[in-house]
């Protein structure tokens, strides 16, 4: 599943001209005389701030990292709009991938592209050097587990995609801007680059990334190679509750009644 080298420029070379453009939550009452003029946007923003429209975005991380993602998913769609050789299709919500891309430019096939979020973990006398906690690469104990099967909220098996690359937005909290995500940068990588022998979290089965910036720029995480990411991570004693194993049963006896249609 190494990923393919075109759309890897192409997202990277896109991803460098991203710019957060949300300024706040916009709030319709407001304090000032009607109509408003303004000479140009950033005119438009301060009218609007100083007549009490604008209400701070949320600090809580889950919450401001959906508004990053929404934003950088849109900017790729609209840029993937100006290529004819260029396909892309929004996920499901809470589904995997964010993205599909497909095309000629790509030579075709699928590609599974999905966007993450990391706060920058502050430091009191040095810059920061690490996100605040691991990124969440995958779902361990469904799509990764069982990569044939068509999981809920999937455009396709997880296997079906010829590649798997991570967009993910580093920012800094800034508890006075009403922005708050501030100094973005965008680092694009494949998944099992960036990957540690670590859970994202104590609670749930998600795989999780190296907790380094600079690691995460590089591509320098736990695994020499793909094959040892996949051998691990598909060996892991992942959790399996009752549900889930009542799920996947489902899924399998679907899939196998398919096979004997077809």
């Amino acid at each position: 599943m190494a990923a393919n080298p075109e759309l890897l420029s192409w997202l990277r070379a896109a991803c460098a001209e991203y710019r957060f453009d949300v300024a706040a939550l916009y709030q319709r009452h407001g304090d000032h005389a009607w109509p408003l003029e303004a000479a140009d946007f950033d005119d438009l923003s301060r009218q609007l701030d100083a007549g009490g429209h604008f209400l701070p975005l949320p600090k809580e991380p889950a919450a401001l990292a959906n508004v990053l993602e929404v934003s950088i998913v849109r900017f790729l769609v609209e840029r993937a709009a100006d290529h004819e050789d260029v396909d892309v299709e929004i996920g499901t919500e809470r589904g995997y991938p964010d993205l599909e891309f497909s095309g000629r430019a790509f030579g075709g096939g699928f590609h599974a592209v999905d966007l993450k979020a990391a706060r920058r973990k502050p430091l009191k006398r040095s810059p920061p050097r690490q996100t605040q906690s691991r990124i969440t690469l995958y779902t361990g104990n469904t799509y990764f587990a069982w990569p044939d099967l068509q999981w809920p909220g999937m455009l396709r098996p997880f296997a079906e995609y010829e590649s798997h690359v991570d967009v993910i937005a580093i920012y800094t909290l800034d508890t006075d801007a009403t922005e708050r995500a501030t100094e973005i940068e965008v680092i694009v990588q494949e998944p099992w680059r960036i990957a540690s022998k670590e859970r994202s979290s104590t609670t749930r089965e998600y795989i999780g990334a190296v907790l380094e910036l600079e690691r995460l720029r590089e591509g320098a995480g736990d695994f020499d190679s793909e094959e040892d990411f996949y051998k691990y991570w598909r060996a892991f004693d992942f959790r399996m509750p009752k549900a889930l194993r009542a799920q996947l049963s489902k899924l399998i006896s679907q899939q196998k009644e398919a096979g004997d249609r077809d």
